[in-house]
């Protein structure tokens, strides 16, 4: 019935030019075509397609029924008709006005949703390839194109471990690798050589759309190990294609990352707005961990480039990423290892105290103590301590001491304050075997003691939240003890004050809380256990405090009792 029903509009339709056909012809058609599909008449509905005296009809009214056929065809349904399916698609493709095609088929990239996304993606890239090449005007059809492409994967889950990518639950892997080949004949008509503002115009297309994959899904996705060459890994793969198709039309990796510190920024004929110098930040991000981690494009920078320029370039980028996290576990440890990269270039104690001018090389650090106290992911914290440990082994003396004072003054949290005073009195451990070192002696060690050896909030400080930074500090107050040999000690203003912190101050004014709270409705057992701990930390603070106190009165004994001999 649905066949005959085409038969008789397209019969109708056929003694009528071309401008003559009605909306309510269209209607119709569609309808009954889309019956054809839905009642396993497609073989006859292909005859239809196939006969050359309904080419005219077909070519304005086809493009009604690539839906429908669609649709059948991501059903799976069985093989003959699939079969059959594929040749109607085909001869539409063909046949039909290409600029009713180009908006049928991106409505229909648009349409679906989870794992659909891709089906359709893959489905449809080679028919919108070729209606695409139809077209006059390549440069709105690619962009638009390209736009509802990258919207479409963007939602996509990436892989973030070996045995995802291997799955492709959601076929991103193998989107990425066929927009590759959907890209390339647009490249290379932006790139044939004719200056025009034609293919200017569709180089800047190319250019936000190879920028978008930079940031999505490249800068988090998962690269597995491999060889230089890349081996199976999509991503890798799909990486190399964009920073080829980047080069080829007129921005190669050199261009990109020596230029990008520019306040004001064009690439091509493209003004940038905020927003967009914004997103274009995090794909150079990508870019620069492309370029200096994974190696892809790196044989295009000049090799004159010091580790010192290479890490000033980084660390803009690597603040980039800094501020996206916690948030991305991925993007996590491709900052770490841009980092990690970039920092072991250089000599222990090399990099100069002038670069915290800098403004990326102060947020760095300060960045990486909110990974180490707010990502969620431990492993990250982990690795977030290790990278700032090695950030301030690099630093020459006066920065060091100039970090551990930022840090001092802006981390509030009293783990990474008793990381920072543990590392200062190392520093001044090794300012006892070096006689050049001013910045962890004299008067530059008591500006610092002053930040060290006092409680953040005087006599009011809860003890058992601050108890690593109180911690650190006495057992840098008892090893200042030890270790300094006052019959040396040329800077007799030091005087120590111990009494704000002393046992019996705190015993008087400090009372037992859990983080400031009253502790929350628990088993007795559970309360007990927490006070416990609490009052285990307290004894720990008393032991070190008291060993302090009998440390400084034996030398305060010793040094009246000399004044006495001197007499």
């Amino acid at each position: 019935m649905a066949v005959e029903e085409l038969q008789s509009i397209i019969k109708r339709c056929q003694i009528l030019e071309e401008h003559d056909f009605k909306e309510e012809d269209f209607g119709l058609f569609q309808l009954a075509g889309q019956r054809c599909i839905e009642d396993g008449h497609v073989d006859q509905l292909l005859q239809i397609v196939q006969d050359e005296k309904n080419k005219t009809v077909i070519k304005s009214m086809g493009w009604n029924l690539v839906g429908p056929i669609v649709r059948c065809l991501l059903r799976n349904g069985e093989e003959d008709e699939r079969k059959d399916c594929f040749l109607v698609f085909d001869l539409l493709v063909k046949l039909c006005n290409p600029k009713e095609l180009l908006l049928g088929l991106l409505e229909l990239i648009e349409e679906p949703s989870g794992k659909q996304i891709s089906q359709t993606i893959l489905l449809l890239l080679q028919p919108l390839q070729t209606v695409i090449q139809k077209l006059p005007n390549k440069v709105y059809s690619v962009g638009l194109a390209l736009s509802t492409l990258w919207s479409q994967l963007s939602l996509l889950p990436v892989p973030c471990s070996k045995e995802q990518i291997q799955t492709d639950d959601y076929g991103l892997c193998q989107c990425c690798k066929a927009l590759t080949e959907f890209m390339r004949p647009f490249v290379e008509e932006a790139t044939d050589n004719k200056e025009n503002k034609e293919n200017e115009k569709l180089k800047d297309e190319l250019l936000k759309f190879c920028c978008k994959c930079l940031k999505c899904p490249l800068l988090t996705a998962q690269f597995l190990e491999q060889s230089e060459e890349g081996g199976d890994d999509p991503f890798w793969i799909f990486a190399y294609e964009i920073i080829e198709f980047l080069s080829q039309i007129g921005h190669p990796v050199p261009q990109i990352i020596l230029n990008h510190g520019r306040k004001k920024r064009t690439w091509g004929c493209l003004e940038l707005e905020e927003e967009e110098d914004r997103q274009l930040a995090d794909s150079v991000a990508s870019l620069t961990y492309l370029v200096f981690v994974q190696g892809i494009g790196v044989d295009q920078l000049p090799m004159v480039l010091s580790p010192l320029h290479l890490l000033q370039l980084n660390m803009e980028h690597i603040e980039v990423l800094l501020q996206s996290l916690p948030s991305a576990s991925v993007k996590g440890v491709h900052l770490s290892e841009l980092l990690e990269n970039s920092l072991l270039r250089l000599e222990d104690n090399s990099l100069l105290h002038r670069y915290l001018e800098i403004k990326s090389f102060l947020a760095v650090p300060q960045g990486l103590v909110k990974v180490m106290t707010l990502c969620p992911i431990e492993t990250l914290r982990k690795k977030g301590l290790a990278l700032l440990q090695l950030y301030i082994d690099k630093l020459d003396l006066q920065g060091k001491h100039t970090l551990f004072r930022c840090l001092l003054n802006t981390s509030n949290h009293s783990g990474v304050e008793g990381f920072v005073i543990q590392n200062i009195k190392n520093q001044i451990d090794a300012s006892f075997k070096k006689t050049s070192n001013k910045w962890f002696r004299g008067p530059q060690l008591i500006a610092l003691l002053d930040l060290v050896l006092s409680l953040p909030e005087g006599a009011e400080t809860d003890l058992l939240q601050n108890s690593d930074r109180i911690m650190a500090s006495l057992n840098l107050l008892r090893y200042l003890v030890i270790k300094d040999n006052e019959n040396e000690n040329q800077d007799k203003s030091i005087d120590v004050e111990c009494t704000d912190r002393s046992a019996s101050t705190c015993k008087s004014v400090c009372s037992v809380t859990v983080g400031g709270e009253e502790i929350p409705a628990m088993p007795p057992e559970m309360q007990l256990k927490v006070l416990h701990s609490a009052l285990f930390t307290f004894d720990l603070i008393e032991s070190v405090l008291a060993r302090v106190e009998e440390l400084i009165e034996i030398r305060t004994k010793s040094t009246s009792e000399e004044n006495v001999g001197i007499k």
